[in-house]
């Protein structure tokens, strides 16, 4: 019984980086052998173990072999007699495929060191090919590691994966899965290059790929390309580290740009609505969870009406915070306005642009929600007389702390 480091502990050593994670492979062992010295078994799909003490990943040395479409059609043979290389060669890039031993040793078949080196994202095998998550992975990897290119072989070979329609037999979850881990990326809008260079962002998120090449008024968006704008602002969101559910806003707040009316081109009226009525399905079909769908669907549909508030009157802006849900999910509301900032800096030469607006809005929100409803409702005699009498003393209170419209106060 052999044991070895493998996998992103090495590659993360190697580069210097932090190591999170540790997973280990066994060669020359069964299961029988490692319940017998107290691991634990955890693997649904192939033999995974849990160390009795560390409680660390060990995973059998094991082959896999292709039996049908997607990421699990694959027969598992794991096996005393299976070796080291064989179990690295499964691995999907060469920088993850490096082996260390207890002493340190280092063994790399696939010559991951020398990629690591030259800063390059490679397949190890042609059994790349075999599981269409590669592509996810791969084009995570680049967003993560930004000074890594995918090397063209790699690029073709997943081409061609697109072209068989391996892609097409992902399943939501997973997609999904990869998806999210590549917002929380680095830089973010790598992951998207790369699927787009290969196709595959067309087969999973065909709203968003229809947006590059869309124009945009030159005046507000330097950048003209809508694509690219949309880049700019996942990029954002990531460098100021703003949360899950704000990136995947930011990703999707102008899906409805790509179906503007060319008659109308450069502008876009009206594509809040047509995002979210792209966005619904969207989520749907990706089965993206509550927190990262509702705010998503509240960016798209509200995020040109937030630079309006500085004209508004002061029930203007009440009814804005109750449309946005502001005074019942407030915290939802700090992440709307996240997501809006990364829209109005994610754009070529607007990248330190001040919001003096948005820290006055919740600023107006604490005050709004400061008035005490129950005791006004306790002097009202009709649900509607509440409503009205609740309204009022919110706008009163408004206008006694701010002069409307707000463009005044902060210009």
């Amino acid at each position: 019984m052999q044991i070895y480091a493998v996998g992103g502990a090495v590659r993360d050593k190697l580069l210097g980086l932090p190591v999170k994670d540790r997973d280990y492979v066994v060669v020359g062992s069964t299961p029988e052998a490692m319940a017998s010295l107290g691991y634990r078994p955890v693997g649904k799909d192939f033999p995974v173990f849990l160390h009795p003490n560390t409680h660390e990943e060990y995973a059998l040395a094991r082959t896999e072999r292709k039996t049908g479409k997607g990421y699990k059609g694959f027969q598992v043979h794991a096996a005393p007699d299976v070796t080291l290389e064989q179990d690295l060669a499964r691995r999907d890039l060469t920088i993850n495929a490096i082996a260390e031993d207890e002493h340190g040793q280092l063994i790399d078949p696939y010559h991951g060191v020398s990629d690591i080196q030259a800063r390059v994202l490679r397949h190890v095998s042609p059994a790349f090919s075999e599981d269409p998550v590669r592509i996810l992975r791969a084009a995570r990897f680049a967003a993560r590691f930004t000074e890594f290119s995918v090397a063209d072989e790699t690029m073709a070979l997943m081409r061609n994966m697109v072209e068989d329609g391996e892609v097409d037999a992902l399943v939501p979850e997973r997609v999904w899965q990869e998806l999210a881990k590549g917002l929380m990326e680095q830089q973010p809008s790598r992951m998207f290059a790369v699927l787009r260079a290969c196709g595959a962002l067309q087969r999973i998120l065909p709203e968003l790929d229809r947006l590059f090449g869309v124009p945009q008024t030159a005046q507000y968006h330097p950048e003209i390309d809508t694509g690219v704008h949309v880049m700019m602002v996942i990029d954002y969101a990531a460098q100021a580290g703003f949360s899950l559910p704000v990136r995947f806003a930011a990703l999707t707040h102008d899906l409805g740009k790509g179906t503007t009316p060319a008659d109308i081109l450069p502008r876009h009226i009206g594509h809040e609505e047509r995002s979210v009525n792209m966005l619904q399905p969207l989520v749907k079909r990706l089965r993206v969870p509550n927190d990262c769908k509702e705010l998503a669907l509240v960016v798209a549909k509200f995020h040109g009406k937030v630079h309006q508030v500085g004209e508004m009157k002061a029930a203007t802006v009440l009814r804005f915070l109750q449309e946005t849900d502001a005074l019942r999910q407030p915290q939802r509301f700090c992440d709307f306005l996240r997501a809006c900032e990364a829209d109005a800096r994610g754009r070529t030469g607007f990248e330190q642009q001040a919001l003096p607006l948005f820290p006055l809005l919740l600023e107006i929100l604490n005050l709004v929600m400061s008035v005490d409803a129950g005791a006004i409702a306790r002097q009202q005699n009709s649900p509607e007389a509440i409503k009205e009498a609740v309204f009022a003393a919110r706008v009163t209170a408004m206008e006694s702390m701010y002069r409307f419209p707000l463009k005044e106060s902060v210009g």
